[in-house]
């Protein structure tokens, strides 16, 4: 994997904010507890909603500190740096920056990206405008260049998606950390 603080975003705040809310640091993700900061994320697409708390996976909290929306701290309400929740996040998952790398990318292009699930994807992406109104039309593995991918899984992960009628994306983090998209689709020969 290649060193994830040689590409870090800078830590800048804009001045052209759409709001600011703070979290505190949890086992799996970043939570937020002020009601209207959660209505605010959860209609952008960010987070789950569990008991009146917003979980934001460790993506979108660093995508979100990066932004300058987001303010993290730790049990000690010690605010936490970007680099920080991105080691606390890479303990966790060996492909944090690539993940979050290919997060980033979809969400400055305008899609809501949320977790993938079950199918071994990284990420489910909604079309632009349909996030709330209809399912997620892509799922995406974030993969290394270089890395080898398992065929089988990948042929599985192809079924599962051709069965729920999703097109399957790879996208690809290439040595100088852009991400290039490859559409998968099954091939049959007559």
């Amino acid at each position: 994997m290649s060193n994830p603080t040689a590409n870090a975003p800078p830590e800048t705040s804009s001045p052209l904010l759409e709001f600011q809310t703070s979290g505190k640091l949890a086992e799996k993700g970043v939570t937020v507890t002020e009601q209207s900061n959660i209505d605010q994320l959860s209609s952008r697409g960010y987070g789950t909603i569990d008991n009146k708390i917003l979980t934001l996976t460790f993506f979108e909290a660093l995508y979100l500190q990066d932004k300058g929306m987001l303010t993290v701290k730790d049990n000690k309400l010690a605010t936490i740096d970007f680099q920080t929740l991105l080691h606390t996040y890479q303990t966790l998952d060996e492909n944090v920056w690539v993940n979050y790398l290919v997060y980033r990318d979809l969400r400055s292009r305008g899609y809501v990206v949320r977790e993938g699930f079950g199918t071994k994807t990284d990420f489910r992406v909604y079309e632009r405008g349909t996030y709330g109104k209809d399912s997620a039309s892509y799922m995406v593995i974030g993969i290394q260049e270089g890395k080898p991918l398992d065929i089988d899984v990948l042929v599985n992960v192809l079924q599962q998606c051709q069965n729920q009628k999703k097109e399957l994306v790879i996208a690809v983090m290439n040595r100088r950390g852009e991400i290039v998209y490859y559409s998968i689709s099954h091939l049959t020969f007559k």
